[in-house]
């Protein structure tokens, strides 16, 4: 099976996850881009909503035990210990593509955490099931709704310019800013601020949910670790260029590398198995 075009940051979570959890990492991000297809610019749209029914119908074979494309296949076999309830959540993917197709704004912050719960019950919460079985399910959904939330914040001006709002309608107009400024980056005095004090909620709230994991499930989770510290680092700096929107490509590779590497041991293992 082809590798998943990962981010650097995903690449870098990958390289020091564990040998247990590498594997459902990459199947998860496989099945997220393959969903994800169905937003490539230029393709038909009643093309992109026949796929993501397909989708949606092969998430609930699924959950049923009866899954008919590879990737479904292996994370069926990968999260089997798990239950039918992780495999039911990955529909969490073809529901964020859904509202990404259509554009859809978020009216209010109910809204936007919902998107960002059910990305995180389909991408965080089976790799930290599998990782510590006994921690609260609200462990994963923090951790999760936070590092999507930042991801979006990283890419606020550009998914504006395609038409994809990621700041609630209500706390726009609190502020008295029209949803084009988004697209229109340096950004007013009132939205920078609103970004500078939402980046630093949700970093905190991050840093929370790292800091509840179990200390015994950390080694095993270490390349989510690794991959929510880099985000809560590139939020830092996005937070200090604002008014102006941060960039795809910060320069900071290097810096990142050096960064995980620190992370991964700390959390007490090296990288192992294959990568």
């Amino acid at each position: 099976m082809r590798p998943p075009e990962l981010s650097p940051t995903r690449s870098l979570a990958r390289l020091y996850s564990s040998t247990v959890l590498r594997p459902v990492l990459v199947a998860l991000s496989s099945l997220e881009r393959e969903i994800g297809v169905s937003l490539r610019p230029g393709l038909d749209h009643q093309v992109a909503h026949t796929r993501l029914a397909w989708w949606r119908e092969e998430c609930g074979r699924t959950a049923r035990g009866s899954p008919a494309h590879p990737l479904t296949r292996e994370l069926a076999a990968l999260l089997a210990p798990l239950g039918t309830a992780p495999l039911a959540a990955l529909a969490g993917f073809v529901d964020t593509a859904v509202w990404d197709l259509s554009c859809a704004t978020f009216d209010t912050r109910r809204e936007l955490t919902g998107y960002c719960e059910r990305w995180s019950a389909a991408m965080i919460a089976p790799l930290v099931s599998l990782a510590a079985p006994d921690a609260p399910a609200t462990q994963a959904c923090a951790l999760g709704v936070s590092l999507r939330e930042i991801e979006l914040l990283l890419a606020l001006a550009a998914d504006a310019r395609s038409g994809r709002l990621r700041l609630p309608l209500d706390e726009l107009e609190r502020v008295h800013l029209p949803p084009e400024s988004l697209a229109q980056p340096p950004w007013p005095a009132a939205l920078a601020q609103l970004l500078r004090h939402r980046h630093r909620a949700l970093r905190a709230a991050l840093g929370a949910a790292l800091e509840a994991l179990p200390p015994a499930a950390r080694p095993a989770l270490r390349g989510l670790i690794v991959w929510a510290t880099l985000v809560c680092a590139a939020s830092a700096r996005a937070e200090q260029r604002l008014p102006q929107a941060g960039t795809a490509r910060d320069h900071h590779a290097l810096l990142d590398g050096w960064r995980a590497w620190r992370v991964a041991r700390r959390v007490g293992l090296r990288r192992d198995g294959p990568h």
